[in-house]
């Protein structure tokens, strides 16, 4: 139970502290079982960030371990300042991210290059949630250039997976098996079927991923594609002496040049974490009108400022490939759902949230945790971001209305997939271009109805040539 109490039709208690409202478990908010058990499960996907330090920042596990205590104390900060979605990383910019660091050698000069990464995303979030023009910078954005963007990424991530000495060279079985059940538990219409008159499909699919990763983790035990774990009693002491070693205060500041080629990732990361923005507020949306015994704020301003705030702690005491994203998209879904189901469920959309990432903190310090989740942290990852993947195709297709667009935002896709680290200013130049001189009727002045006569081609329809006209 919680201290304060909330009436009905209201908002969740809170202390106001400037833009921000704080809002603390038990005095708050109520501890919600089911999020606390899915915290301790899901706070391996944190840990699977460990390999990607060691390999593109070249630190020693130790102080990637620390690193992960100081992203746990980020995902606390969105449900303790007042914001109703559960963060994660900018999961789909991963790869765009990884193609950037392949650029610096690991070491000091790759910390001083996602250093200025991390730091520019910040500066992106706080310039736009303190003007309030995130939405309008957006709009402005093209079409085919966004979901050109997103589906790149998507693209990107599966071939990292999927390409000659990667992981599913080393782990083939376990992370085919755990691949295909978690796309089925969380994208099958075929389960959703299932889960309408069995009750135990239905608690499964509360967990997300976390059934497939169990299953992947167990399967690449039994055939031996990755060792057995040596389980450790006690408590985690991370090292926080040698991650000192790691930040820029010791290794020194990037130059101006690095700031400026870090520019198009940050641009791009930002356009990603934005539409997950909306994802979330959409998600909560669909559910808020359900209960009328609680209002739930949507400000996007505070999401921005948080997330700002969380991005500028990384880049200074733990520079991270995944960045801090505003949404951890499967987590914040499964909470909506629960939240759905009446407050004996869930008291607030806040109590759900900040439950699962303080266990999620909490589980960090369980050392019998840690060390049995150590060798398969890689499928973790793997899992990750092959989900990431599907959503991130699905999702940029969905978005493109016509095929003029659909042309454009496949080279856009493609050119950003490309093995090199400049692909991702390669692709923003090239999507501008081809915008240019492809999509608009016009290369200057306004556009009528009139230009709609160019997209008549054979390979459109008169709807699709509408359409066209209109989106340009």
């Amino acid at each position: 139970m919680q201290l304060f109490k909330r009436t009905h039709g209201a908002e969740q208690p809170y202390w106001p502290a400037g833009p921000f409202k704080i809002r603390l478990p038990f005095v708050h908010y109520r501890w919600e079982t089911p999020e606390m058990i899915q915290g301790l499960f899901m706070f391996v996907v944190g840990l699977a960030m460990i390999p990607l330090l060691q390999t593109y920042l070249g630190m020693p596990y130790e102080a990637a371990l620390a690193f992960t205590f100081v992203a746990g104390f980020c995902y606390i900060l969105p449900s303790l300042l007042g914001v109703p979605l559960v963060p994660g990383w900018i999961t789909p910019a991963i790869p765009v991210v990884l193609l950037y660091l392949k650029g610096f050698e690991p070491g000091p000069e790759a910390i001083k290059a996602l250093f200025a990464l991390q730091i520019e995303v910040s500066l992106i979030f706080l310039f736009l949630g303190i003007t309030r023009l995130g939405s309008k910078l957006v709009d402005f954005i093209p079409n085919s250039l966004k979901s050109g963007v997103i589906i790149g990424a998507g693209i990107a991530a599966m071939m990292g997976e999927l390409k000659l000495g990667g992981r599913i060279d080393a782990t083939p079985i376990s992370l085919i098996v755990g691949a295909v059940i978690s796309a089925y538990v969380l994208f099958s219409l075929s389960f959703k079927n299932v889960m309408q008159g069995n009750s135990f499909a239905k608690k499964v699919a509360n967990f997300g991923m976390v059934p497939g990763m169990i299953i992947a983790m167990l399967v690449g035990w039994a055939v031996g594609e990755y060792p057995t774990p040596e389980i450790q009693w006690g408590i985690t002491q991370p090292d926080f002496a040698l991650m000192w070693q790691y930040l820029t205060f010791t290794v020194g500041f990037p130059g101006w040049d690095v700031f400026l080629l870090a520019i198009p990732t940050a641009l791009i990361a930002y356009v990603i974490a934005f539409g997950d923005i909306i994802v979330g507020f959409t998600l909560v949306k669909r559910v808020d009108h359900i209960r009328d015994d609680e209002k739930i704020e949507e400000n996007v301003d505070r999401v921005h400022l948080v997330t700002a705030i969380r991005n500028a702690i990384h880049a200074f005491f733990a520079p991270w490939p995944g960045l801090a994203g505003p949404l951890w998209t499967a987590a914040h879904a499964t909470v909506a759902e629960r939240y759905a189901m009446g407050k004996k469920s869930m008291d607030s959309i806040y109590s759900g949230g900040g439950t699962f990432w303080i266990s999620g903190l909490l589980a960090l310090f369980a050392l019998p945790l840690v060390t049995i989740f150590k060798p398969v942290l890689p499928i973790a990852l793997s899992l990750t971001l092959i989900l990431t993947a599907y959503i991130c195709i699905m999702v940029g297709m969905e978005q493109l209305k016509n095929s003029t667009e659909r042309g454009v935002a496949g080279i856009v896709a493609v050119t950003l997939a490309m093995p090199d680290p400049k692909s991702t200013v390669y692709a923003v130049i090239i999507g501008l271009v081809l915008y240019f001189l492809i999509e608009r009727p016009r290369l200057m002045g306004k556009h009528d109805m009139q230009d709609n006569v160019i997209f008549g081609d054979e390979g459109c329809d008169s709807s699709t040539a509408t359409d066209a006209g209109k989106s340009s």
